[in-house]
Order: structure tokens, then C-alpha cells, then sequence
């Protein structure tokens, strides 16, 4: 688990009114927390990418088994839930990629019926934060072809591009992007 404060990370957008009871939490891919973020995200693959060919059981690959569930954890990663009323309604990851100063974000996802909140924001802006005081310079991540909203949203965020916007997107199937951090001093 993290050594991470139990709340907001400092840098994260704040709760919007109504909802100030939300909390940010450290967790881990093995938390049985956790269990419902990762059986929507795999609900939502096989939903977007399941009538593809060689699909059959890629979702559960990719969500389950690509990474070990340490590679989400301290001292290289972090993973962490937006909890309200105590039920996991949002969350996400970050492992270290190839470069040891960019953190890869992976598994942001938003609970259907918590959609259009701004929680995927508040993931994102929570993990870039955390990224940051763990010494990361720079964040990389990718999305899948048929997930338009989350490539919109990275777009918002500031995240640029590494692919061609007017190619296939079908022929790319992933879609990466990258953002630069602002460099702080890595805690001791």
C-alpha cells in the first residue's frame, strides 16, 4: 500500500459541491476494494472491443495479468480509488514505463452511472500529483481506438498526441499520449 496520504493528493482538482465527502485513497489491484473498478474496466473492453477478431479473452488478459499488481504500487507506482459513501466509484493506476523518469498511467476508468462528474479528472489530476512527488518528470499512456471520450478528455488535459490524428485510429488500435511534469525533489 501507499505512503501516500489517505486523502487528496495535493495538486488533485478538488471535489465539486456535493460531493466534498469523496476521498482519494491509496490502494493496490489486489484489494478487494478495488474488485469492482476492475470488473467495470473489463466490462467496458469487452463492450467496445469484444466483436473484434482474436478478441476472446483479451479483456481479462489485459486487465488481470499484462502487469503484476506490484507495478501499481510504491516505491514505482501507485494506484488509487475515488471512494464516495465508502463504494469505489472511479480510480487508476500508474506503473514506471521503460523511461525510469515517466510513470505510465493505466485502468483510469468511471463507474457508468458516476460518469459526467468529473471523476476521471480528478484520477488523472490525483495521479499526475502523486507521479510528481515520487520524482516522475513525465507521464505516458494510451487508449484504445474506440474510447473517444477518454482520448477527448487527455486532449483536454493537456496531453499531447504520439500518433497521427488523421490516420486510421481502427488501423493504430492504441492510441498513446504524453505529458510533461513539473519537476520537484524526490522524497527522501
Amino acid at each position: 500500500m501507499s505512503t501516500a496520504p489517505a486523502t487528496l493528493h495535493a495538486g488533485a482538482a478538488a471535489a465539486p459541491p456535493g460531493f466534498e465527502q469523496d476521498r482519494i485513497v491509496p490502494s493496490s489491484p489486489r484489494d478487494p476494494l478495488a474488485r469492482p473498478l476492475l470488473e467495470g474496466l473489463l466490462g467496458e473492453y469487452d463492450r467496445r472491443y469484444g466483436d473484434l477478431p482474436d478478441h476472446a479473452g483479451a479483456a481479462e488478459q489485459e486487465v488481470y495479468h499484462r502487469y503484476p499488481a506490484e507495478a501499481f504500487e510504491p516505491p514505482h507506482g501507485a494506484f488509487l480509488l475515488l471512494l464516495r459513501d465508502g463504494e469505489p466509484i472511479a480510480g487508476g493506476g500508474f506503473m514506471r514505463h521503460a523511461d525510469p523518469l515517466t510513470a505510465e498511467l493505466k485502468r483510469i476508468w468511471t463507474a457508468d452511472r458516476h460518469r459526467r462528474q468529473g471523476l476521471a479528472i480528478r484520477i488523472v489530476a490525483a495521479l499526475e500529483a502523486e507521479a510528481t512527488r515520487l520524482g516522475y518528470t513525465r507521464v505516458f499512456l494510451t487508449t484504445g481506438f474506440r474510447q473517444p471520450e477518454a482520448a477527448a478528455l487527455y486532449h483536454r488535459l493537456g496531453y499531447s498526441p504520439l500518433y497521427d490524428p488523421q490516420a486510421d485510429l481502427a488501423a493504430l488500435f492504441k492510441l498513446p499520449f504524453e505529458k510533461g511534469l513539473a519537476k520537484t525533489v524526490r522524497d527522501a
